[in-house]
């Protein structure tokens, strides 16, 4: 089973800043190993300010961008900006990158594509290793570069899971908590490590795990019923689906029909309203603590190596203190 436990999180407009350290060092202190932070310029704050508040605030925990992307933030900014932040928290910084969704597509510019996202993640790190190296017909050497910070890739579709087999240190899974799903993502991911010649222990995989443990089946449903819709909208754009998936096609796009940018992953919003309580439970877990002990164990008998939870919000302590104290230990066994 899974032994290793993380969080993802976002900054709301309504949170304040000075709230970021201390709950920073509740997540280290409930035992978490990291804490992704999800980079969204319009809709949550600053991502790196973010990241230094959690970095003065802990001392063991993991901390990076789950994810941001190369069209908001030029390699070289994410790579400098990460080597600062590897230095003020003695060497504890992780990249999580992605080709971009919700930060691209809400000022109106195209995510990254393939070959973009190979050349950035080449190039971050050779200047990481204090290298230089060609971006963009640029020959760049970043000054500040300490280490190799490791580099997740943010994976869904076929091309950009090879990708992840091929040139990254880790993979941030994500898609639904269901296993025919992961199972079929993982065959590409060990696709591309067999072309470029790597092993499995060569990369770490996360699974992001959307959970909402609460007593009424029905408050939990409606917990990650945003997230729900939010995979729906990604999913429109999937070119190729495992075939038992075809069925949701029609359901994905009456939900990104309706879906607001703007709005992303906020409890809040209208654009919910169509997700159905079985997409809920096909791409998230929401149930009580039995229920969601038992999908977790299941989805841990895929070949994973870590599991992260979004931390939503209203209560996060008392969420936090929930996967802490009654689900994790039972999923540890």
């Amino acid at each position: 089973m899974v032994q290793r436990f993380g969080i993802s999180r976002g900054v709301s407009p309504r949170e304040p800043l000075a709230n970021v350290g201390p709950m920073a060092k509740k997540i280290e202190d409930l035992g978490f190993e990291h804490i992704w932070y999800i980079d969204h310029q319009l809709g949550m704050k600053e991502i790196y300010t973010t990241m230094t508040l959690t970095a003065m605030a802990t001392e063991k925990l993991q901390i990076g961008t789950a994810v941001t992307n190369l069209k908001t933030r030029h390699p070289t900014v994410t790579a400098s900006g990460h080597a600062a932040l590897d230095e003020i928290s003695n060497g504890r910084a992780q990249v999580g990158l992605g080709a971009g969704w919700i930060a691209v597509n809400s000022i109106g510019i195209r995510p990254s594509k393939i070959a973009e996202l190979r050349d950035g993640i080449v190039a971050m790190k050779a200047w990481f290793r204090g290298e230089s190296a060609e971006f963009e017909g640029n020959d760049l050497r970043l000054a500040v570069a300490n280490r190799e910070i490791p580099i997740y890739l943010a994976v869904t579709q076929p091309r950009i899971l090879k990708l992840a087999g091929e040139v990254a240190d880790g993979v941030i899974l994500m898609g639904a908590a269901d296993n025919d799903l992961i199972k079929w993502q993982l065959d590409f991911v060990y696709e591309g490590l067999e072309k470029a010649g790597r092993k499995r222990e060569d990369i770490d995989i996360d699974f992001m795990c959307t959970t909402s443990v609460q007593e009424d089946q029905r408050k939990a449903l409606n917990d990650v019923r945003s997230w729900a819709a939010t995979q729906a909208a990604t999913f429109t754009e999937w070119k190729v689906v495992p075939p038992q998936w075809e069925k949701y096609r029609t359901l994905w796009d009456e939900i990104m029909a309706d879906y607001h940018f703007e709005s992303h992953l906020s409890l809040h919003t209208d654009h919910q309203s169509k997700v159905t309580d079985e997409w809920c439970q096909t791409v998230a877990i929401a149930g009580d603590v039995d229920y969601c002990v038992g999908r977790i164990n299941e989805v841990s008998k895929c070949d994973i190596d870590r599991i992260t939870f979004p931390l939503h919000s209203g209560g996060r302590e008392r969420r936090l203190e929930t996967f802490a104290n009654d689900v994790i230990p039972q999923v540890r066994g």
